[in-house]
């Protein structure tokens, strides 16, 4: 049985899919309401589902007619892909971050299921088997060097 976390992803993914424009708009009072949660529940899968690194950039606005805007970004070529990618790796990068970028080359078709299981590979804990910072570090680099790859390998 999926838990709710997934079920609350699932709904806004497949409402944003639906949408004319990637974007939506909806209350967490009225999502809570909804799905029978606490509000925290729906800010939670919002900060962990919805990232930068997933490809969604997200708005809030608070008071009494506050708002949570989420907006799918979408690229015209899979350069900018990997350049708006390279940007947010930054000096420092933790295991799911590295992950979530992963997976997200791999949903908009940039590398296959076979590369994006590579990348993964390499970006384990394990494997970068040093201590706390360098190991973010270190992923860090392989992360932009791999992009980087990707990058200038495509014809776009």
């Amino acid at each position: 049985m999926r838990n709710i976390s997934d079920v609350i992803e699932q709904y806004l993914k497949q409402i944003i899919e639906g949408n004319e424009k990637p974007l939506i708009e909806v209350k967490r009072s009225e999502l809570a309401d909804q799905f029978d949660c606490v509000p925290s529940q729906i800010n939670y899968v919002i900060r962990t589902r919805f990232t930068e690194e997933k490809g969604y950039v997200v708005e809030s606005k608070r008071g009494g007619g506050g708002y949570i805007r989420i907006i799918k970004v979408s690229l015209d070529h899979q350069r900018d892909l990997y350049e708006q990618l390279m940007d947010l790796v930054g000096i420092s990068m933790t295991q799911p971050a590295a992950e979530n970028m992963i997976q997200r080359l791999y949903e908009e078709e940039a590398v296959t299921d076979r590369e994006a299981k590579l990348m993964k590979a390499v970006m384990d804990r394990e494997v970068l088997a040093a201590p706390l910072p360098a190991r973010d570090q270190f992923r860090a680099r392989l992360m932009t060097a791999m992009l980087r790859t990707l990058k200038f390998k495509t014809s776009d």
